[in-house]
């Protein structure tokens, strides 16, 4: 099936942007060293080769993580951001038959320039913005980051959330280390699920009710949770000891009113590596006008082409009609994205 198909949330690295991270911060990440040794991430010559494999498709593709905070610290992540960003540009510009434009990333250590970037990158045409589920581990729901929110509904730009983290967080406090790659495999969707809920409860859609938020990978746990959202919220609050009630509990009225709708507001994409079960649970959660079709491009086991071809066909073996398949891979986008 040769229906257009605008893939929002793949991912590729801007060479000269690769290398000066690695001066900056030479052993940071293994995660880093390993995208780099994937062609279709940064061979553009090479990953042009595999997006023409595939008719009427096209990508808004985003700088693969690590995020620019883990490289350096705030008096120089602005600087860096904006090389990538500027690269990542130049890439899309210089293919528009196979690029949309592009998601900018923030350096988010950094929330004045963050919003400073925000305008820049409008301004250069970007469609979105990629922020992480924590920032060096603090959490993302802080008052601090208001203002990268804010800034983001202001210029109509929607925000891709990320999972970011690996080995150093175990699953039990009294290990050191996370074990059989349980931090990607189960650690990243909690980790999704968690900001999802985090800025939620702090009241993202209450302060910023025309702001998009794009989660990945179908939402992660949340469309498995409707029912612990709906009925099990209704006694918040009941779980916890009285004496930190006020401490772990206080959260804007919206959330506490209608959860589960607060919840329904995200954006979830279709990014579940090929599993057809994980995107009809999330079109039957978020609602066919909340999902957004995305590949994960190019970490597949092909390096390029396989969740490409994967997706597409888990997507078309799901019993949608005409038009919801046509919002899915590309109506949706078009919206949220101001294509």
């Amino acid at each position: 099936m040769n229906m257009k198909k605008l893939d929002v949330f793949c991912h590729l690295m801007p060479p000269n942007y690769a290398k000066l991270c690695m001066e900056e911060s030479p052993n940071v990440s293994h995660m880093f060293k390993r995208a780099l040794n994937i062609p279709s991430m940064s061979d553009m010559d090479h990953r042009l080769s595999v997006l023409e494999k595939f008719p009427g498709y096209k990508q808004i593709p985003n700088i693969v993580s690590p995020p620019v905070e883990l490289f350096a610290g705030p008096d120089k992540s602005p600087k860096l951001a904006a090389i990538g960003n500027d690269e990542l540009k130049a890439i899309c510009d210089a293919n528009p038959e196979y690029y949309e434009g592009f998601s900018a990333q923030l350096p988010f250590n950094n929330p004045k320039a963050c919003v400073e970037e925000i305008k820049r990158v409008k301004e250069m045409g970007a469609k979105g913005v990629q922020i992480y589920t924590h920032m060096n581990g603090e959490a993302i729901d802080q008052e601090k980051y208001w203002p990268v929110y804010e800034a983001c509904e202001k210029a109509g730009l929607p925000i891709q959330i990320h999972p970011v983290g690996g080995q150093m967080v175990p699953e039990f406090p009294a290990e050191s280390r996370s074990r059989y790659e349980l931090w990607f495999t189960i650690g990243w969707p909690y980790q999704t699920t968690v900001a999802m809920f985090r800025l939620a409860y702090a009241g993202i859609f209450k302060d910023f009710p025309n702001i998009k938020i794009i989660t990945h990978h179908v939402g992660a746990m949340v469309p498995m949770l409707g029912g612990r959202i709906h009925n099990g919220l209704k006694q918040y609050g009941g779980r916890t000891s009285p004496e930190l009630k006020d401490e772990l509990t206080a959260c804007c009225e919206m959330m506490i009113e209608e959860p589960l709708n607060t919840m329904q507001k995200y954006y979830a994409d279709t990014a579940s590596f090929g599993s057809a079960s994980a995107i009809q649970a999330g079109i039957e959660f978020f609602g066919p006008e909340h999902i957004v079709f995305a590949t994960d491009m190019p970490f597949d086991p092909e390096k390029g082409p396989g969740y490409i071809d994967r997706t597409i066909k888990a997507i078309d073996s799901l019993d949608l009609s005409e038009e919801v398949r046509n919002k899915i891979y590309h109506g949706n986008a078009e919206k949220i994205y101001n294509i």
